[in-house]
């Protein structure tokens, strides 16, 4: 695959492509900011973009010069047309795993909402957080719903004990919120002096 740095001033969108993508705009900006510009864009021969308007589109808001592109010169411009296509459509038949999904982002101390996230809630997962057979003991899973506004001091909560580094106790415990938010109520225990 040969990948070329192509200024970004030399690169066309495609006029008629049907994808609508200016929500995205804003994720995949601070996808690229957190993380490089590490998926190219496809171009054709006359540098028209084949695959990567919202790329595209975030690279110009974040004021770059210049991208990585892959220049498809193999295709003829039918596969060009069905491509530009395809490569959206496969991405729509995907679905996430919604047990598997709140125990990924429970370990990421990233702000994961920048990147279209949304705050975990009963609506967007499921109940049933459970861990594999065996793998139980001594841990145990807790759901609790909370109001958009409860999350936000709840998690503002956790990252600043992460900053401070003030995680006293994790029992082996490899979760980053349990562990924090662990320490959080252990100092509100500690100051009303109740113990458990």
């Amino acid at each position: 695959m040969n990948i070329q740095n192509i200024p970004l001033t030399d690169i066309h969108p495609y006029a008629r492509n049907p994808r609508k993508n200016d929500e995205a705009v804003r994720s995949v900006a601070a996808s690229i900011r957190e993380f490089g510009f590490l998926v190219p864009l496809v171009v054709d021969a006359n540098h028209e973009i084949v695959a990567g308007h919202t790329r595209y589109k975030a690279a110009q808001s974040l004021g770059l010069k210049e991208v990585p592109c892959v220049i498809a010169e193999e295709l003829t411009d039918e596969q060009i047309k069905a491509f530009r296509l395809a490569d959206n459509k496969v991405g729509e038949l995907a679905s996430w795993d919604m047990d598997l999904l709140p125990l990924e982002l429970a370990d990421i101390q990233l702000p994961m909402a920048d990147f279209g996230f949304e705050v975990i809630s009963d609506e967007d997962f499921s109940e049933n957080f459970t861990l594999d057979a065996g793998e139980k003991k001594p841990f145990q899973q807790i759901s609790i719903t909370v109001h958009d506004e409860q999350a936000k001091l709840i998690l503002a909560a956790i990252k600043y004990v992460y900053d401070h580094k003030a995680v006293t106790e994790t029992f082996t415990n490899e979760n980053h919120n349990g562990n924090g938010l662990y320490e959080v109520v252990r100092e509100w225990a500690a100051m009303k002096q109740m113990k458990v």
